[in-house]
């Protein structure tokens, strides 16, 4: 059985950013960031091709060699990190949010009952689109994360 929790604090803990933007200060939120390249997914069906296979590797937990930037435009759905202790920790997106995982965070991603979403992919340097799935302990992206809190995990 799959656990979550989603207290305020374990986004914190993991070094996820999370944003909900409201458009009163559109850079108040925003990480100090220069975003090249950026460009557009839709996912749904109807939208994106091979949708049942990419929605499978969407779902199989992985990481980056680099920063997941998002902000939604449209739709909906799941992206699940893990905590310090190995935890789920689910977090609902939806219109107006923006996440940004951290360079070697286990994490995936999953649509919820509205099917669809569409988001902006956010870049710092050329996008690398290649999930490396668990397990990646001895991978230096995830050593970087790792590395980064003050306790051993």
């Amino acid at each position: 059985m799959t656990s979550y929790h989603s207290q305020p604090d374990a986004l914190a803990d993991v070094q996820l950013d999370a944003y909900y933007m409201d458009g009163l200060d559109e850079d108040q939120r925003l990480p100090h960031r220069h975003f090249v390249p950026w460009d557009t997914i839709n996912v749904s069906p109807a939208t994106l091709p091979e949708y049942d296979e990419k929605i499978k590797t969407f779902f199989e937990e992985h990481i980056h060699t680099d920063e997941e930037i998002r902000f939604v435009l449209e739709g909906s759905g799941y992206f699940d990190v893990r905590d310090l202790e190995d935890r789920w920790i689910r977090i609902h997106v939806k219109t107006g949010d923006m996440l940004v995982l951290p360079e070697g965070i286990y994490h995936r991603f999953t649509l919820d009952t509205s099917n669809h979403i569409k988001a902006l992919r956010l870049f710092i340097g050329d996008p690398v689109w290649t999930p490396l799935n668990r397990p990646q302990e001895t991978h230096p992206s995830r050593e970087k994360y790792t590395s980064s809190f003050p306790i051993a995990v």
